[in-house]
C-alpha cells in the first residue's frame, strides 16, 4: 500500500515532467505544497470527480495560480476527465491544461486564478454565497446547502491589497466555512520575501477576526490532518492555516530557493529529484496501486448520492423551496421575469419623468428586485449615492446571512472579484456599485469576469464630467471606452429611465458574460418612442428621430448627451436639414446585432455624421469615420457646477449645430 508521502510524490512527478515538457511553468509551488494537498484532497475534500458541478460539493481554490500543475495532478489523480494526454499537453494551444487554472477549460476547476489575490477573495464570495443560500434554503435537518471552501494561497496573494480587503470582510461576515492554507515558504520570484515581506501574517489575520493555526509542518500529513480538524471546528470564523514548506520540496539542488519557482527544473535535477524521493517510474508514469488510492470517484458518487436522498426528502417536506433553489442553482430566471419586466417598461414609457438615470435604476430594483430572490447587491459605501438600496433590500450580517444585500465598504476591488466568486457559486445574481471612476480601483477583477463569462451586474454612477464640483480626481473621461475596448463586457449608458430600465433587463437577462450599467447623477429628460423603438432599445442602438427619406446627417449619442442631439435635430429640422437621431446605449449590444439592421440604423451611404458624449472621443471614430464630428471629452475634467463644465467643454447644443454647419455646408 503506498505512502502519504509516495502518493504525494506523484504530484510532484507529474508537475515537473509537464512543466519540463512545456518548457515553461513553475514547478515550485506545487511540489511544496503536495503533502498539503495530499491530505485535503484524499481525507477531508467533499467532490464527485462524475459530476464537478453537484450543487453541494467543496469549493477548491489555487489563488496561487501559477502552480497550476498543482491542480491539474489532483483532477487527473483523483479521477475527473483530465487525461495522462491533457497532461501532457500543459500550456499548448487549445488543452485543457493552460499555463494557469482557466474556468470551463477543465472539469473540477472553479475559477480562473492567475492575477494573485483574486482567487482567495474569489473565494470569499463563493463562501459568502455558500452562508447565504443555507440561511436562504436550509431547515431544520435538512441543511441541503452545507459545504466548504478551501483556498492554497502563496506570499504574492497576501502581499497584493485585495487580500487585505477580501479577507478583512471575511472575518466581518464569520464566514467559518472559508478555510485558507498559507504556503509559508519564504520564497518569491525574486528571491527570500524578507527583504520585502516582513509581516506578521498571522496577527494580521487574527485582527482580521479569522481563527488562526500557525507554525505547520506542510510536509507532516498529521500536522495538516490536526489543522485541518481544527478549521473545521470552528464555525463562526474564517480559519487560515499558516503551512511552513520548502518550495520546490525535493529537488535536491534548487528546492528552497527561487530557482524552482517559475522555471523548469532541467532534466538533470529531474533526475536528482527521481532519485531523492524514491521515485523510479517514468516521466508520466503512475503506478497502478497509487492510481487505486487517489481514486475519488466511489466515494464521491456515493456523497452525492446521500446529497441526493437527503435533497429528495426536502422536496417532499419544502416542495417550493426545493423548486426554487433548483432555478437558481440551474441560472434561470422565473417563469414570470419577461412579461412582468416588460409590463414596467411599457409603464414607465406611458409616464414620462425626468430624474437621473442612478435613480431610474434605483426604481428598476424595485420593480425588479420581487420578481428576482436570487438578487444579492451591495455597494463600495456608495449606496446613498449609488441608490443601490431598493424596498426589499436586507443586509447579510454574520449572525444572519439570509439577506440580499452586502455592505462592502471601501473596497472596489475586493467587492468585484467576491461578485465574481458568488457568480461562480451559483444561485445569486450579483450587482454592485461604486462611482465610474473608481472602477480602476477594481479594472483587473471586472476583467476576469468577462474573460469567465459570468453574469455580474457592475452598476457604475456619476458617469461623466456631470459630477461636477468634485473635480477631475472624480470625473470619469476615459473608463468608458476601456470598458467598451474589454472584450465579453456588456456596457449601458441610458438617456433616460426607460433606457435605464431596460439596461437593467438586459444584463439581468444576459447569462454569458458581465454587464456593466453606467447612470448619471444629473436629471435626464425622458424621451418619446413609438413601440417600434422600445423595442430596439434593447438592439443596444436605434432611430429615436427620424427624418422624410435619406438622412443629410446622423447624430449619434448617449446618456446625458441625447437630450442635446435631440435639441440640435430640432432646430436643424427648422432649418429645412434632413436629420437622424441615434440613440446608443449599449454600442457593444449594437454591434453584435446583424448586418442589415445596423445598416438601416447607420446606412454606410450616410457619411456625415456627428457623435456626443461627455466622454473621451476615442471609442467614437468607429461610428462617424475620421472625416465625421466628435463632441466629447479630450482633456481631464475640471471643478464646477455641471452646467459651467459642459459648456466650458463644448458638450453643448450650440457646438452639435456648429458641428452640424461644417459638414453640412
Amino acid at each position: 500500500m503506498p505512502s502519504r508521502k509516495q502518493l504525494a510524490n506523484a504530484i510532484r512527478a507529474l508537475s515537473m515532467d509537464a512543466v519540463q515538457k512545456a518548457k515553461s511553468g513553475h514547478p515550485g509551488a506545487p511540489m511544496g505544497m503536495a503533502d498539503i494537498a495530499e491530505v485535503l484532497w484524499r481525507d477531508f475534500l467533499q467532490h464527485n470527480p462524475q459530476d464537478p458541478q453537484w450543487p453541494n460539493r467543496d469549493r477548491f481554490i489555487l489563488s496561487n495560480g501559477h502552480g497550476s500543475m498543482l491542480l491539474y495532478s489532483l483532477l487527473h489523480l483523483t479521477g475527473y476527465d483530465l487525461s495522462i494526454e491533457d497532461l501532457k499537453q500543459f500550456r499548448q494551444l487549445h488543452s485543457k491544461t493552460p499555463g494557469h487554472p482557466e474556468y470551463g477549460y477543465a472539469p473540477g476547476v472553479e475559477t480562473t486564478t492567475g492575477p494573485l489575490g483574486q482567487g482567495i477573495t474569489n473565494a470569499v464570495g463563493m463562501a459568502l454565497a455558500e452562508k447565504a443560500l443555507a440561511a436562504q434554503f436550509n431547515q431544520p435537518g435538512y441543511d441541503i446547502v452545507d459545504h466548504y471552501t478551501y483556498t492554497f494561497l502563496g506570499d504574492g496573494c497576501l502581499m497584493e491589497g485585495i487580500s487585505h480587503e477580501a479577507c478583512s470582510l471575511a472575518g466581518t461576515l464569520g464566514l467559518g466555512k472559508l478555510i485558507a492554507f498559507w504556503d509559508d515558504n519564504g520564497i518569491s520570484i525574486d528571491g527570500q520575501v524578507e527583504g520585502w515581506f516582513t509581516d506578521n501574517t498571522p496577527k494580521r489575520f487574527e485582527a482580521y477576526g479569522w481563527q488562526v493555526i500557525s507554525n505547520v509542518d506542510g510536509h507532516d500529513a498529521a500536522a495538516v490532518e490536526a489543522a485541518i480538524k481544527q478549521a473545521k471546528a470552528q464555525s463562526d470564523k474564517p480559519t487560515l492555516i499558516c503551512c511552513r514548506t520548502v518550495i520546490g520540496y525535493g529537488s535536491p539542488n534548487k528546492g528552497g530557493s527561487q530557482d524552482c519557482h517559475g522555471a523548469p527544473l532541467g532534466d538533470a535535477e529531474i533526475a536528482a529529484t527521481r532519485e531523492f524521493l524514491q521515485w523510479p517510474y517514468a516521466p508520466f508514469e503512475i503506478p497502478a496501486d497509487i492510481y487505486a488510492d487517489w481514486d475519488a470517484k466511489d466515494k464521491g458518487a456515493k456523497a452525492q448520492q446521500n446529497w441526493q436522498q437527503l435533497f429528495a426528502r426536502y422536496s417532499a417536506a419544502f416542495p417550493a423551496q426545493a423548486a426554487e433553489f433548483s432555478r437558481r442553482i440551474a441560472g434561470q430566471l422565473p417563469a414570470n421575469w419577461t412579461e412582468q419586466s416588460n409590463a414596467y417598461i411599457a409603464k414607465l414609457q406611458a409616464n414620462p419623468a425626468n430624474i437621473a438615470s442612478r435613480k431610474a435604476s434605483q426604481n428598476a430594483l424595485n420593480a425588479f428586485g420581487p420578481l428576482l430572490p436570487e438578487f444579492m447587491g451591495g455597494s463600495a459605501d456608495l449606496a446613498s449615492s449609488n441608490l443601490t438600496i431598493w424596498d426589499g433590500s436586507k443586509a447579510v450580517t454574520a449572525k444572519d446571512a439570509s439577506g440580499n444585500y452586502i455592505y462592502y465598504g471601501v473596497r472596489e476591488f475586493g467587492m468585484s472579484a467576491m461578485m465574481n466568486g458568488i457568480a461562480l457559486h451559483g444561485g445569486f445574481i450579483p450587482y454592485g456599485a461604486t462611482f465610474l471612476m473608481f472602477m480602476e480601483y477594481a479594472r483587473n477583477a471586472v476583467r476576469m469576469a468577462a474573460l469567465m463569462k459570468q453574469r455580474v451586474i457592475f452598476v457604475y454612477t456619476h458617469d461623466s464630467i456631470g459630477l461636477g464640483e468634485d473635480g477631475p480626481t472624480h470625473q470619469p473621461v476615459e473608463q468608458l471606452a476601456a470598458l467598451r475596448a474589454t472584450p465579453n463586457l456588456i456596457n449601458w449608458r441610458p438617456c433616460d429611465q426607460v433606457e435605464s430600465a431596460i439596461a437593467w433587463q438586459a444584463a439581468i437577462e444576459r447569462a454569458d458574460g458581465p454587464t456593466t450599467l453606467i447612470f448619471s447623477r444629473q436629471n435626464l429628460v425622458q424621451q418619446a418612442r413609438n413601440a417600434e423603438q422600445l423595442a430596439n432599445v434593447k438592439r443596444g442602438g436605434y432611430i429615436l428621430r427620424d427624418c422624410v427619406g435619406t438622412p443629410e446627417l446622423i447624430i449619434i449619442a448617449t446618456g446625458s448627451e441625447v437630450e442635446l442631439a435631440m435639441q440640435a435635430a430640432t432646430q436643424l429640422t427648422e432649418q429645412g436639414k434632413a436629420v437622424r437621431v441615434v440613440s446608443m446605449p449599449s454600442t457593444d449590444t449594437f454591434d453584435l446585432q446583424d448586418a442589415a439592421y445596423r445598416e438601416a440604423v447607420l446606412p454606410a451611404a450616410v457619411t456625415k455624421r456627428i457623435a456626443v458624449e461627455a466622454c473621451i472621443v476615442d471609442s467614437w471614430y468607429k461610428y462617424v469615420g475620421l472625416n465625421g464630428k466628435i463632441i466629447g471629452m479630450t482633456s481631464f475634467g475640471e471643478s464646477a457646477p455641471a452646467e459651467q463644465l459642459f459648456a466650458y467643454f463644448g458638450i453643448t447644443t450650440e457646438k452639435v449645430l456648429e458641428a452640424a454647419q461644417q459638414l453640412l455646408a
